[in-house]
């Protein structure tokens, strides 16, 4: 990560020879250096280009060093400023630090290794900063990349599918129903591969408002449009040599379904406003509720742009294709929600979840155990802690459920999550840590399943899945 970082340094001075002394330095660390003669020309520079590091003079015409300082921590609060003091000002310096000042050097520098050390360090606090908050973000992303619990065949295809693209940068079209977690293998693609330490842009392509639609993807120029009062970088330049993943697509107009598909030809975007095209590397994610295919045929979406995305497709099972995982991803949902109260689910509520439809997939049913969570007592969740029609929900021929009769009782129950747990021993050959990470639940739940159920690695690899297994 902070290999790929190079450091944008401002010089703020009113004397030239001090902005050209601190350029050559800071060039020299390989740093993109750009400069300016006072405050207020720095203040409109950062407004089209934030630097990480400004080194600014605190005696200058017009806005003081500290005036400056001071209006750059409120615009810009992850930027550091450091202060060149003259004269030995001690006090100036301490107030600039009072005001968040990294740190200040004196001039003339002498020697000038001293200032090169210095904004060398200030650098390495940039870097340090960046990568503690990607690994942050990555922490958070791979907690979530846990959420793709479930042992069923077509959840096991797509982990497949996730395993095989995540090396590669082509691109990759998601279909599946709201809910069933589209961004989160889209996520999973990126997050999983090399270029992890690399942007992920996601664009809800649905929430564009259409007039605004081209200059938020390829960015615009200052006085592009009535309101443009500075330039704006675009979406695709900021996921540049990453990932951008562009949500329900199909709901582009098809005026800019032609420039999306002018910027994957050519793989460079023309920022509104602007006659200059900028050279972008962007790998493509794609994802759509809808049938896309359909759609071209009816002229509602261009057969070009289809077939570009869709080199691969990765197809989402509804929740109700998959119900053998709705145990595990409750219990996933609990941990989540509950962690350490080891709440139980009542025979007749997990009936409910098995038997409900599921329109809203897997969001609804985090949802459904969210609200059950706060409304119960954390010790069990039972029928009356979930919503209304879901705790009326009844078997019904095309429920989709492949159990032998059109009633759960608790020993089916038992069989189902018997089975799940089963096929994920043999799956990870008894590794218990992982067998938990992929049911989704808690290590002391697993344990206390394993010893109900009488299943040991030997036991699990040997037995096949039982009849009431699900697919």
């Amino acid at each position: 990560m902070s290999d790929d970082l190079r450091i944008r340094l401002l010089i703020v001075d009113d004397e030239q020879s001090i902005r050209k002394l601190c350029m050559t330095v800071g060039e020299a660390l390989g740093f993109a250096c750009i400069e300016a003669d006072s405050g207020e020309s720095a203040l409109a520079l950062l407004e089209e280009q934030p630097a990480h590091i400004i080194l600014t003079d605190m005696v200058m015409p017009n806005m003081s060093g500290l005036e400056f300082l001071e209006r750059v921590k409120k615009l810009f609060p992850r930027t550091e400023v450091a202060v060149m003091t003259g004269h030995g000002s001690v006090e100036t310096a301490v107030q600039a630090m009072k005001l968040g000042a990294y740190d200040y050097i004196s001039k003339p520098f002498s020697p000038l290794e001293e200032l090169r050390l210095f904004l060398r360090r200030m650098a390495e606090k940039i870097r340090l900063v960046e990568e503690n908050q990607f690994l942050r973000e990555r922490m958070d992303t791979e907690t979530e990349l846990h959420g793709i619990v479930g042992a069923s065949t077509k959840i096991q295809d797509v982990l497949r599918m996730i395993s095989r693209l995540k090396d590669t940068r082509t691109p990759v079209l998601i279909a599946g129903e709201s809910g069933t977690g589209k961004e989160l293998v889209a996520r999973a693609i990126h997050f999983r591969g090399p270029f992890a330490n690399r942007p992920f842009v996601a664009v809800d392509c649905g929430s564009l408002v259409p007039t605004l639609i081209e200059s938020e993807l390829f960015g615009y120029e200052k006085g592009a449009f009535t309101g443009a009062l500075k330039s704006k970088t675009g979406l695709f330049q900021s996921a540049n040599g990453g990932t951008i993943f562009l949500d329900e697509i199909g709901e582009l107009p098809l005026e800019q379904q032609a420039k999306l598909l002018r910027v994957l030809q050519e793989k460079e975007v023309r920022p509104v406003g602007s006659n200059q095209k900028v050279k972008v590397d962007v790998r493509i994610i794609a994802a759509t509720n809808r049938d896309l295919e359909a759609e071209y045929r009816n002229g509602t979406f261009r057969k070009d742009l289809y077939f570009r995305l869709n080199v691969v497709t990765v197809h989402l099972p509804s929740l109700r294709e998959r119900r053998s995982d709705i145990p595990m991803l409750a219990h996933w949902f609990l941990d989540r929600y509950a962690p350490g109260d080891d709440i139980q689910v009542t025979t007749a509520a997990m009936k409910c979840l098995l038997q409900y439809d599921w329109p809203g997939n897997v969001r609804e049913l985090e949802n459904s155990i969210e609200r059950a969570v706060a409304l119960g007592d954390r010790r069990t969740i039972d029928m009356n802690d979930l919503p209304p029609t879901i705790a009326s929900a009844s078997s019904s021929p095309d429920s989709g459920l492949e159990l032998p009769s059109s009633s759960l009782s608790s020993t089916d129950l038992e069989d189902i999550e018997r089975a799940t747990i089963q096929r994920v021993f043999e799956q990870v050959k008894g590794d218990k840590a992982l067998a938990g990470k992929m049911l989704g639940i808690s290590r002391a739940t697993l344990y206390r399943k394993l010893k109900r159920y009488n299943i040991g690695p030997r036991q699990a690899l040997a037995a096949p899945p039982t009849s009431q297994a699900l697919q």
